[in-house]
């Protein structure tokens, strides 16, 4: 199995690698990519030093999977150029999450729809997938009619750029003399802003967690609504979720469910302080829920309070399995 990283040398290029390591992907040559100017740098890969590759030198070794994870204007000249050699593609990008001709898929909820005319799948965006996991359950049983999420994200959701403004911070350095990411200072404050603002006032990330969902599930009739804010926290997105459904329920029930759903960690005794925390999700794959309470404001209302390492699950880890459904599928095998 030849396998290529595509954006090797970022943050979550370099926790790609580290995942696929941790899972046993079966990679017999593995090809770490990514711009021409990082060509020529060395990264480690399952123990063993590789040197960054050009996209063209990939393309031209014909890998049978290349996972991207270099953004949206990498992907949308390079994907094809990989598809069209033969080459299975995972874009962690935005740039095909909407593109009706290509699926976007949480291999927990929906990794039923990937079939043999897949050349490159989407991976959703990371506070997508940690809300959609224990929402799909939960939507199959009692049918969502609305959902208002906040989220508090972690700067390590904007790459290393974003990490270093933050700990220049923290030795104390002024913002302002130093190359900064963010148009304020982060640390000791929170920026009500991910992304572009789009003409609707919502931003791009917002506009994300209401399009992406509707599509993973299927289901365009959810009403959803969505504030997305960045934290000075290292790792890990927190979210306030608000549900409400068609159907009556029991709390018992959903915590049952949320109990019995794969990727799904149950934390949640308020009288002895258990609830998530990103600090605590840091390193694991699963999203962790709490804080489980009803709505009494409308008939049919939950509130809960998610969490996840969003490198993890929210990026590396969801494209890794989204190859392993590949894989097993028979998808990755020149004889499928």
């Amino acid at each position: 199995m030849k396998v290529a990283v595509v954006g090797a040398t970022g943050l979550v290029g370099t926790r790609m690698m580290e995942v696929l390591a941790e899972r046993h992907f079966p990679v017999t040559e593995f090809l770490p990519v990514a711009s021409e100017r990082s060509a020529g740098r060395k990264v480690v890969f399952n123990g063993k030093e590789y040197i960054v590759i050009g996209a063209q030198e990939a393309i031209a070794a014909k890998p049978d999977l290349a996972i991207f994870s270099a953004g949206a204007g990498p992907s949308r000249e390079l994907a094809p150029q990989f598809a069209a050699a033969g080459c299975r593609v995972v874009d962690n990008s935005s740039c095909w999450r909407m593109d009706p001709g290509k699926k976007l898929v949480v291999p927990e909820i929906n990794a039923d729809v990937l079939t043999a005319e897949d050349w490159i799948i989407a991976n959703p965006n990371c506070s997508t997938i940690q809300m959609i996991l224990p929402l799909a359950p939960l939507h199959k049983r009692f049918k969502i009619t609305r959902i208002v999420v906040s989220t508090y994200q972690s700067v390590t959701g904007a790459g290393n750029k974003s990490v270093a403004q933050m700990m220049a911070e923290r030795e104390g350095k002024v913002w302002g003399e130093y190359p900064a990411y963010y148009h304020y200072p982060i640390d000791l404050n929170i920026i009500p802003q991910i992304d572009d603002f789009t003409e609707n006032g919502y931003t791009k990330e917002e506009m994300k967690m209401v399009n992406e969902p509707h599509k993973i599930l299927g289901d365009y009739s959810i009403r959803i609504s969505a504030t997305t804010a960045r934290v000075p926290v290292v790792g890990g997105h927190s979210e306030s979720i608000n549900v409400e459904f068609e159907k009556p329920f029991e709390l018992s029930e959903i915590r049952s469910i949320w109990e019995n759903t794969p990727g799904v960690t149950v934390q949640d005794d308020p009288s002895k302080f258990v609830y998530p925390m990103p600090r605590f999700a840091l390193g694991h794959d699963d999203v962790f829920v709490g804080r489980l309470r009803r709505d009494f404001s409308v008939e049919n209302g939950i509130n809960f309070w998610d969490v996840s390492d969003n490198i993890r699950k929210g990026a590396a880890t969801n494209a890794i399995q989204i190859a392993e459904v590949l894989l097993r599928k028979g998808f990755l095998s020149n004889n499928y």
